[in-house]
């Protein structure tokens, strides 16, 4: 081969060569590009999941400590409501045993009790009903009990025994004709007033 072709030849060669390595260097370039575009969009990605992960957990967090405060309130709740029904359970039992006595406070109590009920009525013409033991104890205070109610309504009262009922103690005063009644048995005064009592015993309690 002559001199001039080999120097064609070599220009030729010369020329692929460079031409080839600005592809290679290119394509280097590109996969670099590529690859480094490829890292980003996982980095990203994977802290676009760490983010809602860390924001699932802090709301699953959230939740637990608002469940748990909610369990703790309502066990509080809970554990006070049976200290309170505990203690109305034993005053009951107080008022059971002092019913059964014949105590003068009791049998006071029970005048008070029945001169309240005849006054709320109005007076007139009422039937007292009481369980089987309290009868002698009060019987013979009746017509003192019907004077003082007359006296301060200004309307006749006359009291009389009726029917023995089941009750721990107090009484049940009605009208003869049972239209109206007065139910102021142990039982049913403290139903009443267990709202205002268990107010009352609550702070007593857990003051």
């Amino acid at each position: 081969m002559s001199t001039g072709t080999d120097k064609i030849v070599s220009s030729i060669v010369s020329d692929a060569q460079i031409k080839a390595k600005s592809l290679t260097d290119e394509a280097e370039k590109k996969s670099s590009s590529i690859l480094l575009q490829g890292e980003e969009k996982a980095l990203m990605e994977k802290n676009k999941i760490l983010a809602e992960a860390e924001k699932q957990a802090n709301m699953k967090y959230q939740q637990l400590i608002s469940e748990a405060k909610m369990n703790s309130r309502r066990m509080e709740l809970e554990a006070r409501e049976e200290v309170i029904e505990e203690t109305f359970k034993n005053a009951e039992a107080k008022l059971k045993e002092i019913a059964s006595s014949t105590s003068s406070e009791y049998i006071e109590s029970l005048k008070e009790i029945i001169a309240e009920a005849a006054l709320e009525i109005g007076g007139g013409e009422l039937v007292v009903l009481l369980k089987k033991d309290d009868v002698t104890k009060i019987k013979d205070s009746l017509a003192s009990i019907a004077s003082d109610v007359t006296e301060k309504i200004g309307a006749k009262t006359v009291l009389e025994i009726g029917d023995n009922i089941n009750t721990i103690g107090g009484a049940i005063v009605k009208t003869k004709n049972g239209e109206i009644e007065v139910n102021n048995t142990i039982e049913a005064r403290m139903l009443r007033f267990k709202k205002v009592l268990r107010s009352e015993v609550a702070k007593i309690l857990f003051k």
